[in-house]
């Protein structure tokens, strides 16, 4: 597709007025008027209440910004109409860089229903500055993809949709700053992460020296995103491993409510929520950092964690919940109340055994029962067809963000790893650990300040 030519939302003009959602489908909810959000520093925006329905668990909507994409559909164009306008779901676009926070994207951002994650190694003979480069060209096509704007030479696969909430997020892997010379600038928070005794990692499947995560709210901007970025990349960096996740799309349950895993667990009750005082200490890199690049940043575990789902199904309703230390239907604590009412770790049943059992999966990870250790949960679902005993190979591509990792992740992970009691039906077969830095300034490009300071 030329740049020149317009064609659909992918070329739509950046900051066009967005147009209204359709009127629903026979059989579909209608869509409450949209509520007007005036920052003091930026223009009206408008949150439709179709994309609220697509926030999941306490990940928040901060920096998220509908409309300004604009365009249209040009089925009716043939009978001499008005092009029909997109829904709220394909207007709906992420900043690159949010007017208040210096975030990259895609982490404090609603779930979206598609996802990719990937991972390139640097090309034997690229340097520090190809790499520079390769960062500048994945900043640039990013922004555009995330505006609703085709880059060039563009394939056309998204030519009729909008963003669609797209986001596109970066990360430098431990190997990144020996291949570009800049050891020295590594921070300690990207030390390798300890062996645990659950892991079955596959070396092809883990690390990296670059990583991506894209997600948007429709499969085809999703792939057409991870495309155009995987051909940014030669010659510069070859691929080394990518995987594919979904989650449930905007709009599918009557409320806004956390998503379910591929066990039918509500997954992310107790994320830490963007409304508390500590939300960005404990999520983002501070003004104090060492790394000085680093600071606004944040840091990505990704784990890909099969689920042994014919096990689990065998158990029955009761002891499932046993296992988690949460109701299935509601998400609520055993001890009562509704998904977001506090756990009593101190409640006893009868017998004086405690009503969440001493190895639960959500009491052993708590925060409380790990000296305040939190990190946001944002995953994504996996299936990969069947394994050769007929078996699922499916589960969860979790990642995790946290100011550091070691005293988030590793612990939280270890003091599962002696005694969870729904360790025996995971698998941890990839990991990889990546630095995130803050978002770039328009016309900068992520790294920036590492890679030319």
């Amino acid at each position: 597709m030329s740049t020149k030519k317009p064609h659909g939302n992918r070329a739509a003009t950046p900051g066009a007025k967005p147009v209204p959602p359709q009127t629903p489908r026979p059989g579909t909810a209608p869509s409450a008027p949209a509520a007007p959000d005036t920052p003091a520093d930026g223009p009206t925006v408008e949150l439709s209440r179709r994309r609220l329905l697509g926030t999941v668990g306490a990940a928040g909507a901060a920096g998220l910004v509908v409309g300004g994409a604009g365009g249209v559909i040009g089925t009716a164009a043939a009978h001499g109409d008005a092009p029909a306008p997109l829904t709220a779901i394909g207007t709906t676009r992420v900043p690159f860089r949010a007017d208040r926070a210096a975030h990259q994207p895609g982490i404090t951002t609603p779930l979206q229903a598609s996802g990719h994650l990937a991972a390139f190694d640097l090309a034997p003979d690229a340097d520090r500055k190809a790499a520079a480069a390769l960062l500048r060209r994945w900043t640039r096509t990013a922004r555009e993809l995330m505006e609703g704007r085709a880059p060039a030479h563009d394939t056309a696969v998204a030519a009729d949709a909008g963003p669609s909430s797209l986001t596109v997020t970066f990360g430098l892997g431990h190997s990144f700053f020996d291949r570009t010379g800049l050891t020295k600038q590594r921070p300690g928070q990207l030390d390798p992460l300890p062996d645990f005794s659950a892991d079955a990692l596959d070396p092809k499947r883990s690390n990296g020296d670059l990583w991506l995560q894209i997600g948007a709210d429709d499969a085809l901007v999703a792939f057409h995103a991870l495309r155009a970025l995987q051909k940014e990349a030669a010659p510069t960096a070859r691929l080394r491993w990518q995987m594919n996740g979904f989650n449930r799309t905007p709009g599918a349950t009557a409320r806004p409510m956390t998503t379910r895993n591929l066990m039918g667990q509500l997954d992310g009750t107790n994320n830490p929520k963007p409304s508390d005082p500590d939300f960005d200490t404990r999520i983002f890199v501070g003004r104090d950092a060492d790394a000085t690049w680093m600071r606004g940043g944040s840091y990505a575990v990704v784990r890909r964690i099969r689920m042994l789902l014919d096990d689990w199904e065998r158990r029955s309703r009761t002891d499932q919940e046993k296992i988690i230390g949460r109701r299935k239907d509601t998400g609520a604590p055993l001890t009562g109340g509704d998904e977001t009412t506090p756990m009593r770790l101190d409640a006893n049943r009868p017998d004086g055994l405690p009503v969440i059992p001493a190895n639960a999966h959500a009491r052993i990870a708590a925060p409380e029962t790990n000296q305040g250790a939190a990190m946001l949960r944002r995953p994504f679902s996996y299936h990969d067809g069947f394994r050769d005993d007929g078996a699922p190979d499916a589960g969860l591509l979790f990642i995790c963000w946290q100011a550091d990792p070691l005293r988030a992740f590793t612990q939280v992970q270890r003091k599962l790893d002696r005694g969870d009691a729904l360790s025996p039906f995971l698998r941890h077969e990839a990991s990889g650990l990546y630095a995130v830095p803050p978002a770039p300034e328009s016309g900068g490009y992520v790294a920036q300040p590492l890679l030319e300071g």
